[in-house]
Protein backbone atom coordinates (compact mmCIF):
# COMPACT_ATOMS: atom_id res chain seq x y z
CA UNK A 1 0.00 0.00 0.00
CA UNK A 2 1.39 3.49 -1.09
CA UNK A 3 1.82 5.83 1.53
CA UNK A 4 1.39 10.03 1.05
CA UNK A 5 4.26 11.73 0.24
CA UNK A 6 5.14 15.58 1.98
CA UNK A 7 7.26 17.89 1.42
CA UNK A 8 7.92 18.62 5.26
CA UNK A 9 6.46 16.65 8.20
CA UNK A 10 6.60 17.74 11.67
CA UNK A 11 6.18 16.74 14.92
CA UNK A 12 4.61 19.17 17.80
CA UNK A 13 1.80 21.32 17.62
CA UNK A 14 3.06 23.75 20.02
CA UNK A 15 4.28 27.27 18.39
CA UNK A 16 7.41 26.29 16.95
CA UNK A 17 5.53 23.14 15.08
CA UNK A 18 2.45 25.76 13.72
CA UNK A 19 4.83 28.43 12.98
CA UNK A 20 6.79 26.33 10.95
CA UNK A 21 4.12 24.49 9.59
CA UNK A 22 2.79 27.90 8.45
CA UNK A 23 5.68 29.44 6.76
CA UNK A 24 6.46 26.17 5.03
CA UNK A 25 2.75 26.08 3.53
CA UNK A 26 3.14 29.30 2.72
CA UNK A 27 6.15 29.17 0.94
CA UNK A 28 5.21 26.28 -1.26
CA UNK A 29 6.00 23.46 0.54
CA UNK A 30 3.67 20.41 1.14
CA UNK A 31 3.24 19.93 5.23
CA UNK A 32 2.02 17.42 7.46
CA UNK A 33 2.16 17.99 11.11
CA UNK A 34 1.63 15.37 13.96
CA UNK A 35 0.28 16.23 17.60
CA UNK A 36 0.47 13.23 19.78
CA UNK A 37 -2.35 15.06 22.08
CA UNK A 38 -4.08 19.23 21.63
CA UNK A 39 -2.49 21.83 19.79
CA UNK A 40 -0.80 24.20 22.49
CA UNK A 41 -1.57 21.09 24.79
CA UNK A 42 2.33 21.62 26.32
CA UNK A 43 4.06 24.13 27.15
CA UNK A 44 2.49 26.61 24.97
CA UNK A 45 -0.72 27.22 26.68
CA UNK A 46 1.64 27.57 29.83
CA UNK A 47 3.28 30.68 29.48
CA UNK A 48 2.93 34.10 31.12
CA UNK A 49 0.61 35.39 28.36
CA UNK A 50 3.52 37.77 27.09
CA UNK A 51 4.63 38.91 23.68
CA UNK A 52 7.69 41.21 24.94
CA UNK A 53 11.17 41.26 24.66
CA UNK A 54 12.56 40.09 28.12
CA UNK A 55 13.68 43.48 30.18
CA UNK A 56 15.16 40.56 32.52
CA UNK A 57 17.46 38.81 29.79
CA UNK A 58 19.83 42.52 29.50
CA UNK A 59 21.49 41.93 32.43
CA UNK A 60 22.35 38.67 31.13
CA UNK A 61 23.58 40.71 28.16
CA UNK A 62 21.32 38.66 26.14
CA UNK A 63 21.13 41.99 23.55
CA UNK A 64 20.83 39.75 20.03
CA UNK A 65 17.54 37.69 21.62
CA UNK A 66 16.00 41.04 23.57
CA UNK A 67 16.40 42.68 20.12
CA UNK A 68 15.15 40.33 17.86
CA UNK A 69 12.31 39.95 20.63
CA UNK A 70 11.51 43.72 20.75
CA UNK A 71 11.06 44.17 17.15
CA UNK A 72 8.69 40.57 16.89
CA UNK A 73 6.32 42.59 19.48
CA UNK A 74 4.48 45.10 16.92
CA UNK A 75 5.06 42.62 14.24
CA UNK A 76 2.99 40.23 15.90
CA UNK A 77 0.41 42.47 17.17
CA UNK A 78 -0.24 44.07 13.42
CA UNK A 79 -1.01 39.81 12.77
CA UNK A 80 -2.98 39.15 15.25
CA UNK A 81 -4.69 42.41 17.20
CA UNK A 82 -7.91 40.32 18.30
CA UNK A 83 -5.71 37.87 20.45
CA UNK A 84 -2.67 40.45 20.92
CA UNK A 85 -2.64 44.23 22.72
CA UNK A 86 -0.95 46.52 24.38
CA UNK A 87 0.18 46.55 27.75
CA UNK A 88 1.76 48.71 30.13
CA UNK A 89 3.90 47.65 32.90
CA UNK A 90 4.68 49.53 36.03
CA UNK A 91 8.16 48.58 37.64
CA UNK A 92 8.09 50.23 41.87
CA UNK A 93 11.82 50.78 42.74
CA UNK A 94 12.81 48.89 45.43
CA UNK A 95 15.73 50.31 47.43
CA UNK A 96 18.36 47.65 48.39
CA UNK A 97 17.97 45.52 45.06
CA UNK A 98 18.54 46.90 41.40
CA UNK A 99 19.43 50.84 42.00
CA UNK A 100 17.50 53.33 39.69
CA UNK A 101 20.43 54.07 37.33
CA UNK A 102 20.55 50.14 36.47
CA UNK A 103 16.71 49.96 35.89
CA UNK A 104 16.36 53.47 33.86
CA UNK A 105 19.61 52.36 31.72
CA UNK A 106 17.90 48.90 31.16
CA UNK A 107 14.75 50.47 30.41
CA UNK A 108 16.54 52.77 27.77
CA UNK A 109 17.84 50.23 26.05
CA UNK A 110 14.65 48.40 25.85
CA UNK A 111 12.70 51.30 24.49
CA UNK A 112 15.82 51.80 21.71
CA UNK A 113 16.96 48.46 20.67
CA UNK A 114 14.19 47.10 18.92
CA UNK A 115 13.15 49.94 16.29
CA UNK A 116 9.69 50.11 18.57
CA UNK A 117 7.04 52.74 16.64
CA UNK A 118 3.80 52.47 18.15
CA UNK A 119 4.24 51.34 21.12
CA UNK A 120 4.77 54.13 23.72
CA UNK A 121 8.04 55.02 25.56
CA UNK A 122 9.19 54.59 29.32
CA UNK A 123 8.18 56.95 31.47
CA UNK A 124 8.82 57.68 35.42
CA UNK A 125 5.91 58.22 37.53
CA UNK A 126 5.21 58.95 40.81
CA UNK A 127 3.50 56.19 42.94
CA UNK A 128 2.57 58.22 45.87
CA UNK A 129 -0.23 60.04 43.21
CA UNK A 130 -0.48 57.61 40.79
CA UNK A 131 -3.23 55.39 40.67
CA UNK A 132 -0.59 52.41 40.04
CA UNK A 133 0.66 53.15 43.65
CA UNK A 134 -2.65 52.99 45.27
CA UNK A 135 -2.50 48.68 45.83
CA UNK A 136 0.88 48.98 47.05
CA UNK A 137 2.47 48.97 50.26
CA UNK A 138 3.35 52.24 51.95
CA UNK A 139 7.43 53.41 50.74
CA UNK A 140 7.35 52.58 47.09
CA UNK A 141 7.40 56.45 46.08
CA UNK A 142 9.45 55.89 42.65
CA UNK A 143 7.87 53.81 39.87
CA UNK A 144 8.97 53.01 35.97
CA UNK A 145 6.36 52.61 33.37
CA UNK A 146 7.09 50.63 30.08
CA UNK A 147 5.38 48.92 27.17
CA UNK A 148 5.17 45.14 26.20
CA UNK A 149 1.97 43.06 24.84
CA UNK A 150 -0.53 40.57 26.07
CA UNK A 151 -0.99 37.38 24.16
CA UNK A 152 -3.89 34.50 24.16
CA UNK A 153 -0.72 31.88 24.02
CA UNK A 154 -3.24 28.97 22.91
CA UNK A 155 -4.84 31.19 20.44
CA UNK A 156 -1.58 32.11 18.81
CA UNK A 157 -0.70 28.20 18.53
CA UNK A 158 -4.31 27.69 17.30
CA UNK A 159 -4.24 30.43 14.79
CA UNK A 160 -1.30 29.41 12.93
CA UNK A 161 -2.31 25.78 12.76
CA UNK A 162 -5.41 26.89 11.02
CA UNK A 163 -3.94 29.30 8.59
CA UNK A 164 -1.58 26.79 7.77
CA UNK A 165 -4.68 24.23 7.15
CA UNK A 166 -6.07 26.80 5.01
CA UNK A 167 -3.49 26.97 2.63
CA UNK A 168 -3.37 23.37 2.54
CA UNK A 169 -1.27 21.91 5.36
CA UNK A 170 -2.23 18.53 6.54
CA UNK A 171 -2.74 18.94 10.89
CA UNK A 172 -3.15 15.90 12.70
CA UNK A 173 -3.89 16.16 16.22
CA UNK A 174 -4.81 12.89 18.39
CA UNK A 175 -1.37 11.48 16.21
CA UNK A 176 1.61 10.00 17.91
CA UNK A 177 4.52 8.95 15.98
CA UNK A 178 5.59 5.93 16.41
CA UNK A 179 8.79 5.50 14.68
CA UNK A 180 10.29 8.12 11.54
CA UNK A 181 13.22 6.48 9.58
CA UNK A 182 15.29 7.40 6.66
CA UNK A 183 14.74 5.32 3.48
CA UNK A 184 17.68 7.35 1.04
CA UNK A 185 16.03 10.76 0.76
CA UNK A 186 12.55 10.32 2.11
CA UNK A 187 11.88 9.43 5.76
CA UNK A 188 8.89 6.81 6.39
CA UNK A 189 6.61 8.19 8.99
CA UNK A 190 4.73 5.52 11.10
CA UNK A 191 1.25 6.93 13.11
CA UNK A 192 -0.89 6.26 15.43
CA UNK A 193 -4.44 7.70 15.71
CA UNK A 194 -4.66 8.07 19.73
CA UNK A 195 -8.58 8.05 20.01
CA UNK A 196 -8.81 4.89 17.79
CA UNK A 197 -5.48 3.06 17.87
CA UNK A 198 -5.18 3.07 13.82
CA UNK A 199 -2.01 3.29 12.35
CA UNK A 200 -0.84 4.48 9.56
CA UNK A 201 2.13 6.22 7.33
CA UNK A 202 3.07 9.05 5.45
CA UNK A 203 6.44 9.76 3.87
CA UNK A 204 8.03 13.08 3.87
CA UNK A 205 11.49 14.74 2.05
CA UNK A 206 12.81 16.41 5.54
CA UNK A 207 11.36 16.26 9.05
CA UNK A 208 11.21 18.37 11.90
CA UNK A 209 11.36 17.54 15.57
CA UNK A 210 9.30 20.52 16.94
CA UNK A 211 8.54 18.72 20.36
CA UNK A 212 9.76 21.37 22.98
CA UNK A 213 10.16 19.61 26.31
CA UNK A 214 10.08 15.87 24.64
CA UNK A 215 12.47 16.64 21.90
CA UNK A 216 15.20 14.40 23.34
CA UNK A 217 12.87 11.97 24.09
CA UNK A 218 11.51 11.79 20.67
CA UNK A 219 14.93 12.10 19.20
CA UNK A 220 15.97 9.24 20.93
CA UNK A 221 12.79 6.91 20.97
CA UNK A 222 11.10 7.60 18.23
CA UNK A 223 13.97 9.01 15.40
CA UNK A 224 16.66 6.88 17.06
CA UNK A 225 19.18 9.22 16.13
CA UNK A 226 21.40 11.34 19.00
CA UNK A 227 22.49 15.17 19.23
CA UNK A 228 25.04 16.64 21.12
CA UNK A 229 22.78 19.34 22.31
CA UNK A 230 20.38 19.03 25.66
CA UNK A 231 17.46 20.36 26.76
CA UNK A 232 17.49 21.62 29.98
CA UNK A 233 13.88 21.50 31.80
CA UNK A 234 12.58 24.64 33.68
CA UNK A 235 9.24 24.35 35.04
CA UNK A 236 7.44 27.66 35.26
CA UNK A 237 4.39 27.85 37.54
CA UNK A 238 1.81 30.70 37.94
CA UNK A 239 -1.25 31.50 40.18
CA UNK A 240 -4.11 33.17 39.30
CA UNK A 241 -6.59 34.90 42.60
CA UNK A 242 -9.53 37.61 42.55
CA UNK A 243 -8.64 40.99 41.24
CA UNK A 244 -5.81 42.93 43.34
CA UNK A 245 -6.68 46.19 41.47
CA UNK A 246 -8.84 47.95 39.41
CA UNK A 247 -6.22 49.65 36.59
CA UNK A 248 -6.00 47.88 33.67
CA UNK A 249 -1.68 48.02 34.02
CA UNK A 250 0.59 45.43 34.87
CA UNK A 251 3.13 44.95 37.50
CA UNK A 252 6.95 44.14 37.29
CA UNK A 253 8.14 43.30 40.71
CA UNK A 254 12.08 42.82 41.69
CA UNK A 255 12.42 40.46 44.38
CA UNK A 256 15.47 39.79 46.96
CA UNK A 257 16.80 36.46 45.16
CA UNK A 258 17.15 38.57 41.83
CA UNK A 259 13.82 36.93 39.96
CA UNK A 260 11.26 39.24 38.86
CA UNK A 261 7.72 38.45 39.21
CA UNK A 262 4.65 39.91 36.92
CA UNK A 263 1.21 40.70 38.49
CA UNK A 264 -1.32 41.11 35.17
CA UNK A 265 -4.90 41.62 34.97
CA UNK A 266 -6.39 38.34 33.96
CA UNK A 267 -10.21 38.12 32.30
CA UNK A 268 -11.62 40.94 33.96
CA UNK A 269 -11.84 39.66 37.37
CA UNK A 270 -8.65 38.03 38.02
CA UNK A 271 -4.80 38.97 38.34
CA UNK A 272 -1.92 36.35 37.30
CA UNK A 273 0.83 36.00 39.03
CA UNK A 274 4.01 34.28 37.90
CA UNK A 275 6.13 32.81 37.04
CA UNK A 276 8.59 30.73 38.93
CA UNK A 277 11.80 28.95 37.79
CA UNK A 278 12.46 25.45 38.98
CA UNK A 279 14.26 22.73 37.39
CA UNK A 280 12.26 20.08 36.13
CA UNK A 281 13.05 16.33 36.11
CA UNK A 282 9.79 14.76 35.80
CA UNK A 283 7.84 14.05 32.68
CA UNK A 284 6.77 17.16 30.83
CA UNK A 285 3.09 16.32 30.84
CA UNK A 286 2.84 15.86 34.45
CA UNK A 287 4.18 18.74 35.43
CA UNK A 288 1.91 20.96 38.31
CA UNK A 289 2.91 23.56 40.35
CA UNK A 290 4.03 22.54 44.20
CA UNK A 291 2.96 24.19 47.76
CA UNK A 292 6.86 25.38 47.46
CA UNK A 293 5.70 27.59 44.51
CA UNK A 294 2.70 29.07 45.38
CA UNK A 295 3.96 30.37 48.56
CA UNK A 296 6.51 31.94 46.59
CA UNK A 297 3.95 33.96 44.26
CA UNK A 298 1.77 34.50 47.29
CA UNK A 299 4.52 35.73 49.43
CA UNK A 300 6.08 37.59 46.39
CA UNK A 301 2.51 39.52 45.72
CA UNK A 302 2.28 40.12 49.05
CA UNK A 303 5.65 42.11 49.52
CA UNK A 304 4.48 44.55 47.44
CA UNK A 305 0.20 44.54 47.13
CA UNK A 306 -1.44 46.10 50.87
CA UNK A 307 -3.81 43.19 49.80
CA UNK A 308 -1.74 39.87 51.40
CA UNK A 309 -2.02 36.87 49.48
CA UNK A 310 -2.21 33.75 50.66
CA UNK A 311 -2.58 30.18 48.98
CA UNK A 312 -6.27 29.80 50.44
CA UNK A 313 -6.82 33.24 47.60
CA UNK A 314 -5.86 30.97 44.52
CA UNK A 315 -8.28 30.00 42.41
CA UNK A 316 -6.33 27.80 39.56
CA UNK A 317 -2.52 27.25 39.10
CA UNK A 318 -0.83 26.10 36.05
CA UNK A 319 2.74 25.05 34.94
CA UNK A 320 4.81 24.25 31.97
CA UNK A 321 7.68 23.33 31.42
CA UNK A 322 10.02 25.14 29.43
CA UNK A 323 12.43 23.27 26.84
CA UNK A 324 15.26 26.05 27.30
CA UNK A 325 18.99 25.08 25.71
CA UNK A 326 21.13 23.53 28.20
CA UNK A 327 24.10 26.11 28.03
CA UNK A 328 25.59 24.83 31.02
CA UNK A 329 24.52 27.78 33.45
CA UNK A 330 24.06 27.23 36.96
CA UNK A 331 20.84 28.18 37.92
CA UNK A 332 17.48 27.93 35.72
CA UNK A 333 17.10 31.86 36.20
CA UNK A 334 20.31 32.28 34.21
CA UNK A 335 19.87 29.84 31.15
CA UNK A 336 19.49 31.19 28.10
CA UNK A 337 16.71 31.96 26.67
CA UNK A 338 17.25 31.69 22.91
CA UNK A 339 16.81 28.87 20.69
CA UNK A 340 19.05 26.63 18.64
CA UNK A 341 18.50 24.81 15.64
CA UNK A 342 20.45 21.47 14.60
CA UNK A 343 20.05 20.11 11.08
CA UNK A 344 21.43 16.64 10.79
CA UNK A 345 21.84 16.41 6.67
CA UNK A 346 23.89 13.77 5.69
CA UNK A 347 24.91 13.27 2.20
CA UNK A 348 22.30 12.06 -0.05
CA UNK A 349 19.79 11.33 2.73
CA UNK A 350 16.65 13.38 4.11
CA UNK A 351 17.59 16.15 6.17
CA UNK A 352 16.21 16.07 10.01
CA UNK A 353 15.63 19.78 12.19
CA UNK A 354 15.84 19.50 15.58
CA UNK A 355 14.78 22.59 18.18
CA UNK A 356 16.33 23.24 21.33
CA UNK A 357 14.86 26.30 23.02
CA UNK A 358 13.25 29.47 21.71
CA UNK A 359 10.35 31.70 23.73
CA UNK A 360 6.67 32.37 22.33
CA UNK A 361 7.72 35.85 20.85
CA UNK A 362 10.51 34.51 18.78
CA UNK A 363 8.34 31.78 17.20
CA UNK A 364 8.19 33.67 13.88
CA UNK A 365 11.46 34.63 13.42
CA UNK A 366 12.36 30.95 14.29
CA UNK A 367 10.26 29.29 11.76
CA UNK A 368 11.77 31.76 9.23
CA UNK A 369 15.70 30.40 10.23
CA UNK A 370 14.41 26.72 10.33
CA UNK A 371 13.15 27.29 6.66
CA UNK A 372 16.67 28.82 5.93
CA UNK A 373 18.40 25.76 7.53
CA UNK A 374 16.03 23.69 5.65
CA UNK A 375 16.17 25.61 2.09
CA UNK A 376 19.02 23.19 0.68
CA UNK A 377 16.71 20.24 0.18
CA UNK A 378 14.35 22.68 -1.30
CA UNK A 379 15.93 25.33 -3.39
CA UNK A 380 12.69 26.24 -5.40
CA UNK A 381 11.30 27.71 -1.60
CA UNK A 382 9.57 31.04 -1.93
CA UNK A 383 10.79 33.96 0.28
CA UNK A 384 9.84 35.21 3.58
CA UNK A 385 6.12 35.65 4.07
CA UNK A 386 4.65 35.61 7.50
CA UNK A 387 5.66 39.23 8.87
CA UNK A 388 2.95 41.40 7.33
CA UNK A 389 -0.18 38.48 6.45
CA UNK A 390 -2.41 38.74 9.36
CA UNK A 391 -3.72 35.43 10.90
CA UNK A 392 -6.92 34.41 11.12
CA UNK A 393 -9.19 37.04 12.36
CA UNK A 394 -6.71 39.66 12.67
CA UNK A 395 -7.47 41.74 9.26
CA UNK A 396 -8.04 44.56 11.11
CA UNK A 397 -6.31 47.62 12.25
CA UNK A 398 -4.34 47.72 15.53
CA UNK A 399 -6.55 50.22 17.05
CA UNK A 400 -9.49 48.74 15.36
CA UNK A 401 -10.90 46.45 18.48
CA UNK A 402 -13.30 49.20 19.24
CA UNK A 403 -14.84 49.57 15.64
CA UNK A 404 -14.92 45.79 15.77
CA UNK A 405 -17.09 45.58 18.71
CA UNK A 406 -19.17 48.41 17.38
CA UNK A 407 -19.77 46.24 13.54
CA UNK A 408 -20.77 43.17 15.61
CA UNK A 409 -23.55 45.38 17.98
CA UNK A 410 -25.17 46.60 14.86
CA UNK A 411 -24.84 43.04 13.25
CA UNK A 412 -26.03 41.50 16.28
CA UNK A 413 -28.46 43.85 18.30
CA UNK A 414 -29.80 41.55 20.04
CA UNK A 415 -27.30 39.27 21.31
CA UNK A 416 -25.41 40.26 24.64
CA UNK A 417 -22.78 42.85 24.45
CA UNK A 418 -20.44 40.81 26.53
CA UNK A 419 -20.60 37.95 24.65
CA UNK A 420 -20.10 39.43 21.41
CA UNK A 421 -17.27 41.29 23.02
CA UNK A 422 -15.67 37.96 24.37
CA UNK A 423 -16.21 36.21 21.06
CA UNK A 424 -14.61 39.37 19.02
CA UNK A 425 -11.81 39.03 21.81
CA UNK A 426 -11.63 35.66 20.54
CA UNK A 427 -12.43 35.42 17.11
CA UNK A 428 -11.55 38.92 15.40
CA UNK A 429 -13.53 38.73 11.85
CA UNK A 430 -14.01 35.27 12.27
CA UNK A 431 -16.28 35.95 14.97
CA UNK A 432 -19.57 36.57 11.89
CA UNK A 433 -17.97 32.93 11.01
CA UNK A 434 -18.87 31.45 14.42
CA UNK A 435 -22.40 33.05 14.72
CA UNK A 436 -23.59 32.85 11.39
CA UNK A 437 -26.71 34.04 10.73
CA UNK A 438 -27.86 34.16 14.54
CA UNK A 439 -29.33 36.45 15.76
CA UNK A 440 -30.72 35.93 19.30
CA UNK A 441 -29.03 33.77 21.72
CA UNK A 442 -31.71 30.71 20.67
CA UNK A 443 -30.56 30.53 17.56
CA UNK A 444 -26.98 29.64 19.19
CA UNK A 445 -27.96 26.21 20.18
CA UNK A 446 -28.20 25.04 23.76
CA UNK A 447 -26.44 26.67 26.33
CA UNK A 448 -23.78 25.38 28.84
CA UNK A 449 -23.45 28.12 30.68
CA UNK A 450 -20.86 31.08 31.03
CA UNK A 451 -22.04 32.14 27.90
CA UNK A 452 -20.84 29.19 26.04
CA UNK A 453 -23.06 28.02 22.84
CA UNK A 454 -23.66 24.60 20.91
CA UNK A 455 -22.85 26.89 17.60
CA UNK A 456 -19.39 28.06 19.05
CA UNK A 457 -18.16 24.58 20.55
CA UNK A 458 -19.45 23.41 16.96
CA UNK A 459 -16.88 25.71 15.21
CA UNK A 460 -14.32 24.83 17.41
CA UNK A 461 -14.68 21.33 16.72
CA UNK A 462 -14.94 21.65 13.07
CA UNK A 463 -12.71 24.34 12.62
CA UNK A 464 -9.82 24.66 15.43
CA UNK A 465 -9.48 21.06 15.98
CA UNK A 466 -11.31 20.69 19.49
CA UNK A 467 -12.26 17.39 21.04
CA UNK A 468 -12.32 17.67 24.84
CA UNK A 469 -13.79 19.80 27.35
CA UNK A 470 -10.14 20.89 28.23
CA UNK A 471 -9.73 21.39 24.63
CA UNK A 472 -12.72 24.39 24.93
CA UNK A 473 -12.72 25.60 28.42
CA UNK A 474 -8.79 25.95 29.02
CA UNK A 475 -6.84 26.39 25.41
CA UNK A 476 -9.40 27.44 22.84
CA UNK A 477 -11.16 29.95 25.65
CA UNK A 478 -10.69 30.68 29.44
CA UNK A 479 -14.37 29.55 30.15
CA UNK A 480 -13.14 26.90 32.51
CA UNK A 481 -12.16 29.95 35.16
CA UNK A 482 -16.40 30.65 34.78
CA UNK A 483 -18.33 27.45 33.47
CA UNK A 484 -19.84 25.41 36.66
CA UNK A 485 -19.44 21.79 37.25
CA UNK A 486 -22.95 21.05 35.97
CA UNK A 487 -22.31 23.14 32.78
CA UNK A 488 -18.87 21.23 32.56
CA UNK A 489 -20.90 17.62 32.64
CA UNK A 490 -23.35 18.73 30.09
CA UNK A 491 -20.42 19.84 27.86
CA UNK A 492 -18.71 16.79 28.49
CA UNK A 493 -21.85 14.82 27.37
CA UNK A 494 -22.63 16.64 24.43
CA UNK A 495 -19.25 16.58 23.21
CA UNK A 496 -19.47 12.42 23.69
CA UNK A 497 -23.01 12.62 21.67
CA UNK A 498 -21.30 14.29 19.12
CA UNK A 499 -18.52 12.13 18.89
CA UNK A 500 -21.25 8.43 18.69
CA UNK A 501 -23.15 10.65 16.02
CA UNK A 502 -19.82 11.17 13.99
CA UNK A 503 -18.82 7.32 13.98
CA UNK A 504 -22.01 6.03 13.34
CA UNK A 505 -21.45 8.10 10.21
CA UNK A 506 -18.70 7.40 9.56
CA UNK A 507 -19.33 3.21 9.79
CA UNK A 508 -22.89 4.14 7.33
CA UNK A 509 -20.36 5.61 4.96
CA UNK A 510 -17.93 2.52 4.98
CA UNK A 511 -20.60 -0.19 4.82
CA UNK A 512 -22.47 1.91 1.56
Amino acid sequence: MSTSVFDLAVIGGGINGCGIARDAQGRGLSVFLAEKGDLAGGTSSASTKLIHGGLRYLEHYEFRLVRESLKEREVLWALAPHIIHPLRFVLPHSKGLRPAWLVRLGLFLYDHLGGRERLPGTRRIDLRRDEAGQPLKGGFETGFEYSDCWVDDARLVVLNARDAADRGAAIHTRTEVISAERHGNLWRIDLKDTRSDETSAISAHALVNATGPWVGGVLADRIENDSPFRVRMVKGSHILVPRLFDHDRAYIFQNPDQRIVFAIPFETDFTLVGTTDVDYRGRPEEVQADADEIAYLCNAASDYFTQSVSPDDVVWTYSGVRPLFDDGSHRAQTATRDYVLELDHPDGQAPLLNIFGGKLTGYRHLAEHALDKLSDAFPDLSPDWTHDVSLPGGNFPVDGRGALDAELHARYPELPHDLLHRLARTYGTQTCTVLGKAQTEANLGHHFGAGLYAREVDYLRHHEWAVTADDILWRRTKLGLRLDGAGRAELEQWLAHQDQKAHEIELNLKEA
